[in-house]
């Protein structure tokens, strides 16, 4: 193949960069191939066989697929074969394959090599560390991909398809029962005539709800009568907690969750209120809280929550927020794979109880739930959803019921044409938050941001667009000849400053991106500067340091 046809053939058939495939240079193979951690071919082998195995191409420009090859060195494709597998333990054999193109007319090398998937609860190392890709970036085996690894079984166990033995159809809700219907019309509605028709074990069987008429977990979790919660074998309980005006009270829902989490829906404080776009006196009014997105908030944490464990679902709710808590992480992925909605998970923790569950239209199972968070508080101006507070155990979900920075709703309001993925970029940017150096570079690009790392902050022209010109002015601060001008001035009005003084005067118009000590550095290179140009001089008065002009 020609260099051009190379290309085309890799374009075809490795069209993107994601978790399955990466592109790298690596031109010389006798320093790339295990060189140095976290930039050679066997960490990325460790990565993509971390996930669910992938390709990795050697010899391309990162991004752009263009052609520039590799010196294998003394590396033929079966030698590279087994210097992967005893360099990245645990590295299946099977399905590890190298090839090799050379192009006909600029005779330049190309890698392709397939990495199969991890064996079974044995994460793949390389220079004795477990990695994984995130974003653009290798980083180390996560706790939560880590766990999703180790807690892998040969035969899922599903702890909500296991039958009660001593439970009947005496024991389920018959009010739950007649909700799940409902559900179940709306979820297939050429279903809806035929369903009125079936009796409550017919249609148990038909959602899922019961297996061969037997109860089982599943049943007893979203249709159980509250007095049988015992038989369930799990505490079966999700506890809110308020904080209003310095009080704190709650309550306790148990089962039947279809009904429980519409009883505490109704209790969580939500309202309307106006932002105010610019140049409009006509506000938006937008609700402090989607009630979708709450319902699916909690119906994510009954259908995910590791029930083995034996712990309760957690929903707190404070002045401007909500936090949901279950008890285990992400199955299938993080949830950054699930913001667009491109993602589909694959399997689940509780089959039985998530297939119910998209049954009576509790949840769905296209990996749109997530999505549908993110892109509802975008369209009410709001900040998005975050799982940073997670840990290696559970999932905490935080969903922010105000705003953050007015100057940022306005920014979404007034630019529509904001993308879902910039929208979420911008939201980190206004938290604080650290952005990949590939989504830093792309916001600089389009002059969405600016500053350098690690205070990064929304651009002049965004600021100028969104009335966020104040603020920007305030990250930017005065610069070095316009404090001195200033510091002269005050000298020439006041006659002297002590120290303090002039710290005091400089203080507020430096960067506010500087910590305090870059700060006081600041001062003592305007101060050292003036004193060498000779403009102004200072004395000691007791243990004070005194400053004024020098006199011409």
């Amino acid at each position: 193949m020609t260099e051009r046809e190379l290309r085309q053939y890799l374009l075809a058939n490795y069209p993107t960069e994601n978790e399955a495939c990466e592109w790298k240079e690596f031109k010389n193979l006798k320093n790339d191939f295990n060189g140095k951690e976290k930039d050679d071919v066997v960490s990325y082998v460790s990565a993509l066989a971390n996930m669910e195995g992938g390709t990795l191409i050697v010899g391309v420009v990162d991004q752009t697929l263009e052609i520039v090859g590799t010196n294998t060195y003394n590396y033929d494709v079966e030698k590279a074969r087994l210097r992967l597998i005893s360099q990245c333990a645990n590295l299946p054999s099977e399905g590890l394959q190298v090839e090799e193109y050379v192009t006909t007319d600029s005779h330049k090398t190309v890698w392709v090599i397939h990495v199969p998937k991890h064996l079974m609860r044995r994460p793949v190392y390389a220079h004795n560390k477990a990695w994984q890709r995130i974003d653009d970036s290798l980083v180390e085996l996560t706790d939560s991909r880590r766990n999703t690894i180790l807690e892998e079984r040969e035969e899922h166990y599903d702890w909500t398809a296991q039958i009660i033995d001593d439970a009947t159809l005496a024991d389920l809700d018959p009010e739950a029962i007649k909700t799940a219907r409902e559900g179940y019309k709306q979820r297939y509605p050429n279903l809806a005539a035929a369903c009125d028709e079936w009796t409550d074990e017919v249609f148990l069987d038909k959602a899922c709800l019961t297996h061969g008429g037997h109860v089982t977990r599943t049943t007893m979790l979203l249709v159980g009568k509250e007095e049988q919660v015992y038989k369930l074998g799990h505490i079966g309980q999700i506890v809110w907690k308020c904080f209003q005006d310095g009080q704190t009270f709650g309550d306790i829902y148990t089962i039947p969750f279809i009904r429980s989490t519409t009883q505490l829906l109704g209790r969580i404080r939500n309202y309307r209120f106006k932002i105010y776009p610019r140049h409009s006196l006509i506000p938006a009014e937008v609700w402090k809280y989607d009630t979708e997105s709450i319902l699916e908030a909690m119906h994510n944490c009954i259908a995910h929550q590791k029930y083995e464990a034996g712990a309760r679902i957690i929903v707190t709710e404070d002045k401007d927020q909500l936090v949901f808590q279950n008890d285990g992480t992400f199955y299938d992925g993080s949830y950054q794979d699930y913001i667009t909605g491109q993602k589909t998970p694959k399997s689940y923790r509780n089959p039985a109880l998530v297939k119910a569950m998209v049954n009576i239209k509790m949840i769905d199972t296209q990996g749109f739930g997530i999505h549908k968070m993110f892109e509802s508080q975008k369209e009410r101006f709001l900040p998005m959803p975050d799982y940073e507070k997670s840990t290696a155990t559970e999932t905490i979900l935080t969903l922010p019921g105000t705003i953050i920075d007015e100057n940022y709703s306005v920014m979404l309001m007034e630019n529509q044409d904001l993308s879902l993925v910039d929208a979420v970029l911008l939201d980190q940017v206004q938290k604080g938050k650290q952005i990949t150096d590939t989504a830093l570079k792309m916001l600089r690009k389009r002059k969405l941001v600016e500053g350098r790392l690690p205070h990064i902050y929304v651009s002049k022209q965004v600021a100028q667009a969104t009335d966020k010109k104040v603020e920007y002015s305030k990250h930017k601060g005065l610069d070095g000849k316009k404090c001195e001008t200033l510091l002269l001035d005050s000298l020439k009005d006041h006659g002297s400053l002590t120290k303090q003084e002039i710290v005091n005067l400089l203080w507020d118009i430096l960067p506010d991106q500087l910590s305090d000590k870059q700060k006081g550095n600041k001062v003592d290179n305007i101060l050292r500067k003036l004193r060498t140009e000779q403009k102004i001089q200072n004395r000691t008065q007791g243990n004070i340091s005194v400053w004024s002009l020098v006199k011409t």
